[in-house]
């Protein structure tokens, strides 16, 4: 154990402490108390920059060792609210330039500088790490590496632009800055990130000892190609060709040019981040780390003072909001799930499963009526944590203590013991009501007077699935969207009659799931599938009207959505949607009215994926990347299509089937299906893919101005049919005075 001085006095030990210990080697324990994590603000950087010039006086001191005072977190980043304050391009250049004139002091020292890392250690925190001479990081799960700025549209800000490529190579690190995605200690350490992973317990005494022994490595002033050299051997000859390529710049230039186009194919050029990023990492080689920096000074500058930051930024805060809200239920406290039961070991179901053995510590009881199906299932669940393991991503033991809380189940009684049921069978109203009745005996027979049943359904009204239930207060809906593990958005579904402390519970849990939770009120289609419905339905109405199936998707994919909407109904399933638009017509009118070419497909068995046909052919070989359009669409949708006359444009593809999407929303908020606009943004984002780079429905009406909505909404309503008329809220609006009441947000 090492012994340690008393800190300096005149530290504060809620922001930044500066600790002695035997051998002449200090340690910087960092922490920002206003925060629920570190994160990197003004107030740290001069703190640290103070801290530099003490130590850099200190003769005694021979290494330093960078540490939080957070178990749970290294540096999370840099405190993105106060990223809201920029409005001049100039000012957020210059402030950029003085974070990496901050963190370059710690690689300007004459000593030997380790990072010691446990828990989140993203963006700016990556970045501070890079600064120095080494890393060490504890081996836990909470310990976790990105640099997701591009999700906020940024670029890093504190020289990570340039480290990051001289420490793990141009490839790796344009892919770790492009998609933000996280990487775990053995990944980190694989790719070259890290030095080494330790426990949790020897973390600290491990940074001490390598402080005495590391060698001063600045990545801006000596290229660590032996480092990247052993990293790429190691990856054997697909490693070495990647070095190679690195090495020389013919090699860069062919690396930088499929960087480009591969993120155009992605991104469709609605995200400027991405390309400056680009830009930055290869001025950095051509011209020099000093140009890069600068480069990415100007970068952050212009980019966190535009319109699509803007909107990234207000889907972050969207979400952190969310994550405190407490929905209506007062004081309700959540039952402690201990036992989760899930319905249906389908697609579904496996995957609510999957989620909650990952991010919960509940036993999962999985049960279905069918033993190959079970089985199937567990097969799933086994095979995804198994490839985990195989990349890094998860240790054996914490996967085998997954496995150890899941059991499989035929039988009805094993329901009898859990807190929380959650079904995931078939989209039948009976079927569901009888699994709710199967449930509600199984726990009579146990004294569970309190389990609570929620329904994994799309558009089922709650109530009506509650309708003969002799529990109706226990009874909640838990919307989860396909692929569970990888969508973040959970929709709740709360009745008349649902207690609060039922839907506190579903709250809690769907967050120990990982989820981010909006609440909205029981109705046809809820809110997700209701707005889904008319941009599905338009964009069926404009087939009928001879756009092609592919000028439809392409149209609105080239506009940003993630996929079109006629390859999503394939997704879907086209018999589902035409399955649910009688409910939705039922409830709101002609407005949500199936079209023709969709009730048409169904008839000829083109279901979509499933059926091996819909809009697309699932069964022939792509073309040049693309699924081939069905070749037997044509005969069967004749009687349905108009002729003659121009065929829709992409422009009107996209007006119609984004406005009609638009106008649902706030019909939505109108009558009170989602309570605020927040839910509303946050819901169709992340559950259905709606324009991110605009912040969702509602912003995206703020920034058009509420006047072009109207009128073009009535534009269409002329042209197109009464369907388009502008919600009562939209309308309202655009009849307001103050301009406050004529925008959604200040």
């Amino acid at each position: 154990m090492n012994d340690v001085m008393a800190p300096d006095a005149a530290d504060s030990p809620s922001l930044i402490r500066l600790e002695h210990h035997a051998g002449g080697i200090a340690v910087l324990r960092f922490g920002v108390s206003a925060h629920r994590e570190t994160v990197l603000t003004d107030a740290l950087v001069e703190a640290l920059i103070e801290r530099i010039a003490v130590i850099r006086a200190d003769r005694d001191i021979r290494g330093l060792v960078l540490i939080s005072g957070r178990p749970d977190t290294f540096m999370a980043g840099v405190d993105i609210a106060s990223l809201d304050g920029f409005t001049d391009a100039l000012a957020a250049e210059q402030w950029g330039r003085r974070v990496q004139a901050g963190l370059a002091g710690l690689a300007a020292l004459s000593i030997p500088v380790v990072a010691a890392i446990e828990g989140t250690c993203m963006g700016s925190g990556l970045e501070l790490a890079l600064v120095c001479d080494g890393r060490v990081a504890a081996d836990t799960p909470a310990t976790r590496f990105a640099m997701p700025q591009v999700k906020l549209g940024l670029v890093p800000a504190a020289g990570g632009t340039q480290r990051l490529p001289r420490l793990v190579g141009i490839g790796d690190s344009l892919d770790l800055m492009l998609t933000g995605r996280t990487l775990s200690p053995v990944q980190a350490q694989t790719m070259g990130l890290i030095d080494a992973r330790v426990s949790a317990d020897q973390l600290l005494d491990t940074a001490l000892a390598r402080a005495r022994q590391q060698h001063k490595r600045d990545l801006l002033e000596r290229r660590s190609w032996y480092r990247q050299l052993q990293t790429r051997v190691s990856r054997g000859r697909a490693g070495l060709a990647e070095f190679a390529l690195e090495d020389n710049g013919p090699g860069r230039h062919v690396l930088f040019d499929q960087a480009r186009t591969r993120t155009r194919a992605r991104l469709g050029g609605h995200y400027p981040a991405a390309a400056r990023l680009i830009d930055v990492v290869e001025i950095g080689y051509e011209r020099g780390t000093h140009a890069g920096l600068m480069a990415e000074a100007k970068a952050f500058g212009e980019l966190v003072t535009g319109e699509v930051s803007h909107a990234l930024r207000h889907l972050h805060h969207a979400g952190q909001t969310l994550k405190k809200a407490n929905f209506r239920t007062g004081n309700a406290k959540p039952h402690t799930v201990t036992r989760l039961g899930v319905l249906g070991a389908g697609l579904m179901g496996t995957g609510i499963a999957s989620i909650s053995l990952d991010w919960t510590a509940a036993a999962v009881q999985l049960k279905d009526v069918d033993s190959e199906r079970l089985a199937r299932g567990r097969a799933r669940i086994e095979a995804e944590l198994a490839r985990r393991v195989d990349r890094g991503a998860l240790a054996a033991d914490q996967r085998d203590a997954r496995l150890a809380r899941l059991v499989t189940t035929l039988s009805d009684a094993d329901l009898a013991g859990c807190d929380v049921i959650i079904e995931a069978v078939f989209e039948d109203l009976a079927l569901k009501q009888q699994m709710l009745a199967v449930c509600e005996a199984a726990a009579d027979t146990a004294g569970r007077g309190d389990q609570i049943f929620a329904s994994n359904t799309s558009a089922l009204p709650i109530s009506d699935i509650a309708a003969r239930a002799a529990r109706p207060e226990n009874v909640v809906g838990m919307h989860y969207f396909s692929p569970v593990d990888k969508m973040s958005l959970l929709e709740i579904i709360a009745t008349e009659q649902t207690s609060r402390k039922t839907l506190s519970t579903a709250v809690s849990l769907g967050r120990a799931q990982g989820k981010t939770v909006i609440v909205v009120r029981d109705a046809p289609g809820f809110y997700t599938t209701r707005v889904l419905s008319p941009y599905l339905n338009e964009a069926a109405r404009l087939l009928g009207e001879g756009a092609g199936v592919r000028a439809i998707d392409d149209a609105l994919t080239k506009a940003g959505f993630p996929v079109g909407p006629l390859a999503l109904l394939d997704e879907v399933g086209v018999d589902v949607g035409v399955k649910v638009g009688p409910i939705l017509e039922a409830a709101f009118g002609p407005r949500m009215a199936v079209p023709a070419p969709a009730a048409r497909l169904v008839e000829a068995g083109f279901l979509g994926r499933k059926s091996g046909a819909g809009f697309y052919d699932y069964q022939s070989a792509k073309k040049h990347g693309q699924r081939p359009v069905n070749a037997r669409l044509e005969a069967v949708l004749a009687p349905s299509v108009h002729k003659g006359g121009a065929y829709p444009g992409a422009q009107d593809i996209v007006d119609r089937a984004t406005m009609a999407f638009v106008n649902e929303a706030a019909h939505c908020l109108s009558e009170g299906v989602i309570a605020d606009p927040l839910q509303g943004d946050i819901g169709a984002v992340l559950g259905l893919g709606f324009l991110p780079f605009t912040g969702g429905p509602f912003r995206y009406v703020d920034r058009l101005g509420i006047d072009h909505v109207v009128e073009t909404l009535w534009m269409l309503a002329d042209l197109h049919g009464a369907r388009f008329t502008p919600a009562p809220v939209l309308q309202a609006m655009a009849a307001a005075r103050a301009p406050r009441r004529r925008r959604f947000y200040g």
